[in-house]
């Protein structure tokens, strides 16, 4: 019989306007998910509302650390560790989820683990497979765009980078325009798959050498064609511009990201982020992937679609590897809002 003592983690999510908390065991299973969602106090707004999504925060986080800890069956005796999202995000959101694990660190004597949100997105995927390492990451979420390259489970260092609008932003703000409700990539998607690429948006740095992003040109250009068309009284096809949209946001992804498993033969390609869900992104990617050569072609490991969006499993997930790695932190621990990844120094051969 294996004597190996399981290890429980409680964590915490807050970091923009979902407020979670989770029990995830050996950061591969997941006990126990709850998820407060606030979607639809912003729409109204087109957006999150920063104050807005704070209050909220407040007022269910202690109910949702007493529901993720039931649905465990579990007591504070059985958590092994309390992790928190403690940046990037909302300065104001975060600090919620920050101050709650902080004050149930000092009441309890459990360790506490700061956890990077971008690491949390990447490790969704630990808890749909086993990640063999070194890994690929392209993570694509509201504020993010990025390639990540993972050496191991703790060290992560960004290849690649959005300079302006990442695909996340871009898909909210063309929905705007199309009368489409905040959060808009879910709409777009299903629009896409009923549409042709028909309007040929640019494909703004595809062919540079480096793995950057920039989706600020296809949002304008975009919007420029839908306001041309108002001037003139034109009507376009609302699924064709969705599909011309998210051709050209799925064919940069696409092509750097292949273009970095070439450079890099990672042993596993993970997917991270709320636009990881895109049905028309994850085929895409499945299907590159499938053409490359059998010597660099690497094990693909996309998140469960519950798990694409903010979480507290996945922070749980990356804290675990955290724990394994005795990197804790204390009670100065406090939100950091503009919290990177570090940047490789080097590409590898």
């Amino acid at each position: 019989m294996d004597s190996k003592k399981d290890i429980r983690i409680l964590a915490y999510e807050s970091s923009c306007d979902e407020t979670s908390t989770s029990v995830v065991k050996n950061g591969r299973e997941v006990e126990s998910l709850i998820v407060a969602t606030q979607i639809k106090s912003h729409q109204r707004f087109g957006g999150v509302v920063p104050e807005v999504a704070s209050r909220h925060h407040i007022e269910v986080i202690s109910q949702i650390t007493k529901e993720a800890l039931q649905k465990a069956n579990a007591t504070w005796n059985d958590i092994d560790a309390i992790a928190v999202t403690y940046g990037p995000g909302l300065v104001g959101a975060l600090l919620i989820g920050v101050s709650a694990a902080k004050a149930a660190s000092m009441a309890t004597g459990i360790p506490l683990i700061g956890v990077d949100h971008i690491m949390g997105h990447i490790m969704a995927a630990q808890l749909a497979a086993e990640i063999e390492y070194p890994a690929l990451a392209l993570q694509v979420s509201g504020g993010h765009t990025e390639i990540v390259l993972l050496k191991d489970p703790t060290h992560f260092e960004i290849v690649g980078d959005t300079r302006d609008d990442a695909a996340g932003e871009a898909y909210d703000k063309i929905g705007r325009v199309l009368g489409v409700n905040y959060p808009a990539g879910k709409t777009i998607d299903e629009w896409a798959h009923q549409g042709n690429d028909t309007f040929h948006f640019p494909r703004a740095m595809m062919e540079d050498d480096d793995y950057d992003f920039s989706f600020s040109g296809l949002k304008s250009a975009f919007i420029n064609t839908c306001h041309h068309a108002d001037q003139i009284h034109q009507e376009l096809n609302k699924f064709d511009l969705a599909a011309s949209f998210q051709a050209a946001v799925v064919d940069v992804l696409a092509h750097k990201t292949i273009r970095a498993i070439k450079q890099y033969q990672p042993r596993t390609f993970i997917m991270g982020g709320g636009v990881a869900a895109n049905r028309g992104l994850r085929e895409r990617m499945e299907e590159e992937i499938a053409n490359l050569p059998h010597n660099i072609k690497p094990k693909v490991i996309l998140p469960d679609l519950k798990l694409c969006g903010d979480n507290a499993a996945m922070i749980g997930a990356a804290a675990y590897n955290l724990y394994q790695d005795h990197q804790f932190a204390d009670l100065t621990l406090n939100a950091d809002p503009s919290l990177e990844l570090p940047y490789a120094d080097s590409m590898l051969n």
